[in-house]
Formats: structure tokens, sequence, C-alpha cells
């Protein structure tokens, strides 16, 4: 005769247990001591806005917080990046999600697990210099176009722009510019002919009417017009294997950054040009905050990646990569809002 007493005491003690416990890739994992303390993150380009929430929370001290030494390596663009964690050099990549897509494309399996931005930021220009009568994207036929780094996410819109257009990658010459002065010296010395980058790179260039502004993705509603729907942008991302062995330091770097995310929703311009480096202003704190102004929006309020952002991702890409046109791309498998929905329980 069983003690319905006894099976009761079991059961509660059975439900409180599992509470503790999530579930990613159909493994249970508990939350505890990361198992991998001291974490690589690649990223190219990090004094950007692109990626401020990861200057925030290793700024303030986040990381540190949920028992993480994390080391940034910062790279030219975030494909250089990417070959870091490939090479397995880093951990983790601070990057664009649309690499998680071209991955899985080439058979590895990268996850993105918190996202940074909610939209791309990136804004193509061309050189009142050396094209003064710039008039559509076709007369980007034959010309230079900087990039942060070939293969990157600003590669990637520029070659959806000429897509549109009607234009192939391979009608223009691409050259890596990096994210900081090195961008700007190349666009005033007329060494390149057209630019995507980000902020505060672009709003250099915009303030003395040297560029002209042919697409604009620093606003969610110019972002939906160029792309047709969301388009996210900046996250962490890293192998499947890598997440699924260390469930408690993704949990942890999750934590981390959407706290910062959620920092940053409230945080005033003196609180941010105080905790960012001085060399992230480039010589000018009031545009650099005029910068920020114009982007504040595409940064994630909360990390979760949007319903339709995948699907708007993979759509983009195919327009122009051959790789990708008619390949099945299982898009579940690029992305989990699993960890960040536990980070936004724990900072709500």
């Amino acid at each position: 005769m069983y003690n319905r007493k006894f099976w009761k005491q079991v059961l509660i003690a059975l439900v409180l247990f599992l509470a503790g416990w999530f579930t990613f890739g159909g493994f249970a994992h508990a939350q505890g001591k990361p198992e991998k303390a001291k974490v690589t993150i690649a990223v190219g380009g990090k004094n950007l806005f692109y990626y401020l929430p990861l200057t925030i929370a290793e700024r303030q001290g986040y990381f540190k917080d949920e028992g993480l030494d994390v080391e940034i390596v910062d790279f030219a663009g975030g494909a250089k990046a990417l070959q870091a964690v490939v090479g397995g050099s880093a951990d983790v990549v601070s990057g664009a999600y649309e690499h998680t897509i071209n991955l899985q494309a080439k058979g590895q399996n990268y996850r993105e697990f918190v996202l940074q931005g909610r939209a791309p930021q990136i804004v193509l220009v061309t050189s009142n210099k050396t094209m003064p009568d710039f008039k559509s994207v076709a007369d980007l036929k034959g010309k230079k176009i900087g990039v942060t780094a070939p293969g990157s996410s600003t590669n990637m819109m520029a070659n959806f722009v000429l897509a549109k257009a009607g234009l192939k990658p391979s009608d223009v010459s691409f050259i890596g510019v990096g994210a900081s002065n090195g961008a700007v010296a190349a666009m005033r010395s007329g060494q390149i002919d057209a630019m995507a980058n980000l902020d505060p790179v672009i709003s250099m260039l915009t303030q003395k009417n040297e560029v002209r502004v042919v697409a604009d993705t620093r606003t969610l509603k110019d972002t939906q017009a160029v792309f047709g729907g969301n388009m996210p942008s900046g996250c962490l991302y890293a192998s499947a294997s890598f997440i699924e062995q260390n469930p408690n330091t993704t949990q942890a770097l999750t934590n981390a950054m959407v706290r910062a995310l959620k920092w940053l929703q409230k945080a005033g311009p003196s609180d941010i040009v105080k905790t960012v480096p001085e060399s992230y202003l480039l010589g000018d704190r009031a545009l650099y905050l005029s910068a920020w102004d114009k982007v504040k929006e595409a940064i994630s309020p909360d990390g979760m990646m949007p319903a339709d952002g995948p699907r708007t991702a993979l759509a983009t890409l195919q327009q122009f990569d051959p790789a990708l046109k008619g390949k099945a791309i299982k898009l579940d498998q690029t992305f989990t809002n699993s960890f960040v929905q536990k980070a936004n329980a724990k900072y709500k």
C-alpha cells in the first residue's frame, strides 16, 4: 500500500528540483558555477556603437559579477573575429548574427544566444570628393567600396544594396578599412569611392558634408525600409558544442550582457562618456554623443531575437550569396532565446 504522504513529499521535492533547471537543445542543465571561468571573446571594431553593450558589460564589471574572467580581443572586422572562433583562438564572437547562417551553410553549427542590436546601424555612403555627381547605386559599378573587413556585416549590407540595384559583388572592389580613424582617412584621401561603416565613423564624415548617405540602417524604420523586416545585428554567438558543454558559462555571459542592455536603456549621455574609453570618442565628445542619439534605438532593450529577424537575415543573404540560394537552412538552430529569457527574469 502506497504511503500518500511520502509520495506527496517526493513529488514536491521533484518539482522544486526541476524548477532550478532549464532546458537547452534537448538537455537539462543546472544553474551554478561557470564551467569555463576564463572566456575569450573576439570582436571586430569594439569602439563602434554596434558593440557598445559588450563594452558596458566589461567596463561596469558585469562579467566579473557573474564569476567570469573575460578577455576581449579586438579585430579589424567581424569576419576576422569569426575566423578567431572557428580557428579555436576565441570561445565566443561578438559579431553579426548572419554569420551563424553562413556557417550552417558550410556545415558548421553556431548559435546566437544574446542579441545586442535590433538594427544593423550600418550606413552606405559615397564620397563627395570622388563621386560628386552620384545619382544612383548603379553608379557604384567599377568603384572601390570600403568595408570594415571583407566578409564582414558591412560587406554583406553593401552586397545587399548592390543586389537590389542589379549589381553583383564582383562589379565593385571591396577594401578593408577598419572601423576607426583609418576608415575616415581612407575616405578623406580618396582611396575609396564609397563606404559601408558605422557610427561614430559615419557621423564624423557627414558632419562636414564629405559623404552622401545612400542607405541607412540606424533606426528601426530605416532598417525595415532597406531589408523589408526586422534585421538582427550584433550578438554573442558560439558553437553549439560550446554552448551545450558550458551552459552555466553561457548563462553568465548572457546575464552580463542583458544587464548592460538594461543599463543602456536608462543611461544618460554623461554616463556613457564616463564609461567608455577616451579613444572611442575619436577626439570629439560632442560628435560621439550626437552619433549615439542617432543609433540608440537600434540597441536591443532585452537581448531577445525578434520573431521575423532570422527570416529577414536569410532572405537578405540569399539575394547575393550563391552558396545560400536554394539551401535548406534550419533557422531554429542558428539562435536561442532560452538564456536571454532567464537573464531577463533575473534582471527585471
